[in-house]
């Protein structure tokens, strides 16, 4: 479920995926939210384009720590790529 930055404290949350449509961010909101998984989504900037960077905007999914494996099952089963940020310094 949605939850605001308050519900986690002061805990270390980690990224689990960068929405970059709308369409795509409620997708993901409502496969966690159907699942119980809490999670915070916040906007930010990323890097995009191959030709042309440019910043753009996304939502941007956290967890906490314990609870990266169930989301990344959901997001499986919700047809999502899991990306492993700690993996690739992102």
């Amino acid at each position: 479920m949605r939850q605001d930055a308050s519900f986690f404290e002061d805990r270390e949350m980690e990224l689990i995926y960068i929405a970059k449509r709308l369409k795509e961010a409620l997708k993901l909101e409502q496969a966690l939210t159907e699942s119980s998984v809490d999670y915070a989504v916040e906007t930010d900037t990323y890097s995009g384009g191959v030709i042309f960077r440019s910043q753009r905007v996304g939502a941007f999914f956290y967890v906490l720590p314990e609870t990266v494996e169930r989301a990344r099952s959901v997001m499986e089963r919700a047809g999502f790529r899991f990306n492993d940020f700690r993996a690739s310094g992102n």
